[in-house]
């Protein structure tokens, strides 16, 4: 059997042939293909196959099972489309908006999404491997209509919260593409170019990364528990604050990639670091210095009881340490892994913990509220628990009052008899939380999910 290789289509031979609908067409197929959708009389499934839809509206429609393989969609307006199955083989959704879309199990091989904003869609079970499509030039022969060599290109799109569980990636062009919390548990990465991608708080547990390109990759704060990196290249990546559990990195290429420190790397004892710290407290900044212990692996240390108010634990590796009744009040711990420290009793007033993993930490009768400022341009400062990890988190009778809680996940916590008076809640998790007893007068509920009951007034 012999193949012949096949020259990649010209812009303009990729137009020819190419046929324009306008949106008054557009509605009636949609009309036809929804009718279809749901086994009426006269339903006829949509084919939109190479047609030109750009800048056409899709707003809220319902196109699952479609065939739009190899269609321009340039600019279009997808948002919160449902998109089920659809068929998107070789599509040109350029610039396209796809926010809160709905790509379940949709065909996306060799699909163009560069410049797409995909904010909060969802790619569950999709397929974004590459592919190429066949077609006649305008000569008659067989011409390859590929965006990038086949490959699936994400570059220079925004996909912030999308959740892309258990797609297929393999070999995708993703360079420099806003992934910022986005759910990308157990996709397969195989040799997918990630480069200098921003990865912040997303979720790759069970994501198979086997030599794809991380190099310059921004994974602050991501949680890469049971991923598979064989010879994954993450040269100047970024990884402090990341979850990494369960990771064999001995394969990876890790030059210049950024981690957390031992403690072995400090210059002088944590003991002594405190000790300045207290004095730096004492004097009100007149003697000693502010302990700075960001970036650095606290794993196994008590610090329980101590003051270490104000101080710098940004980034750090804290997990399963006592901290029982410290002080930590406007202390910066953002991005800090905390998974199942006990903070019980401890003042973490005015503290910033946003973007912190706290899974199964106890925080009973914590201090969160906000710190008086006396003297001060503003009259107090507010505890920061934007985007937190609080799963399966004992809150009972913690003081939360006015704390930001944006996003924050608070699933399976236990919030009983907790004040959460004033906070600012919107759209966070609180899917099978425990809010028995708890104050949520004035609190910001908008968006929030899982909450059951009747909502307080606000």
């Amino acid at each position: 059997m012999t193949t012949t290789n096949l020259a990649p289509i010209s812009i303009d031979e990729l137009e020819f042939g190419r046929e324009k609908i306008t949106q008054t067409e557009l509605d009636h197929v949609i009309d036809l293909h929804e009718a279809y959708l749901k086994r009426r009389p006269r339903g006829v499934r949509a084919n939109l196959k190479l047609r030109d839809l750009s800048y056409l509206n899709f707003t809220g429609r319902d196109l699952s099972e479609a065939d739009l393989s190899g269609a321009k969609l340039l600019g279009s307006n997808l948002r919160g489309a449902k998109l089920i199955g659809t068929n998107f083989f070789a599509a040109d959704l350029r610039n396209a908006n796809l926010e809160h879309t709905e790509f379940r199990r949709a065909d996306l091989r060799g699909a163009s999404l560069r410049g797409a904003n995909m904010n909060d869609a969802i790619f569950i079970e999709a397929d974004l491997r590459g592919g190429v499509m066949l077609r006649p030039g305008k000569g008659g022969e067989l011409k390859q209509l590929t965006f990038n060599d086949g490959k699936v290109d994400m570059g220079s799109a925004t996909a912030q919260r999308a959740d892309m569980s258990r797609a297929k990636m393999s070999n995708s062009f993703i360079l420099q593409t806003d992934l910022t919390d986005a759910v990308l548990s157990n996709v397969r990465f195989i040799r997918a170019d990630l480069s200098f991608s921003n990865l912040t708080g997303a979720t790759l547990d069970g994501a198979d990364l086997t030599e794809a390109n991380l190099s310059g990759a921004n994974l602050q704060g991501a949680v890469l528990s049971r991923t598979c990196m064989m010879y994954t290249n993450l040269r100047d990546a970024d990884l402090i604050g990341a979850i990494i559990d369960s990771v064999d990195l001995s394969t990876a290429d890790m030059t210049n990639a950024h981690m957390a420190k031992s403690l072995e790397d400090l210059d002088e004892t944590l003991r002594d670091i405190v000790a300045a710290h207290v004095e730096w407290i004492g004097s009100q900044g007149r003697k000693g210095r502010r302990a700075d212990l960001s970036k650095h692996d606290l794993t196994k240390q008590d610090l329980s009881g101590l003051n270490l108010s104000a101080s710098n634990l940004g980034y750090s590796i804290m997990r399963g340490i006592s901290l029982a009744k410290i002080s930590l009040v406007m202390a910066d711990l953002s991005f800090t892994d905390l998974r199942d420290a006990d903070l019980s009793n401890s003042d973490l007033r005015g503290i910033n913990l946003s973007r912190a993993t706290l899974t199964g930490a106890s925080l009973i009768g914590a201090r969160l509220g906000p710190v008086e400022l006396a003297g001060s341009t503003v009259s107090h400062w507010t505890t920061n628990l934007e985007s937190a990890r609080l799963v399966s988190c004992n809150l009972t009778g913690a003081d939360l009052r006015g704390a930001r809680m944006g996003r924050a996940d608070l699933t399976n916590a236990d919030l009983r008899d907790a004040d959460l008076r004033e906070v600012t809640l919107q759209d966070a998790t609180l899917n099978n939380a425990d809010l028995r007893g708890a104050k949520l007068d004035g609190a910001d509920l908008r968006g929030v999910i899982g909450l059951k009951g009747e909502k307080p007034p606000t």
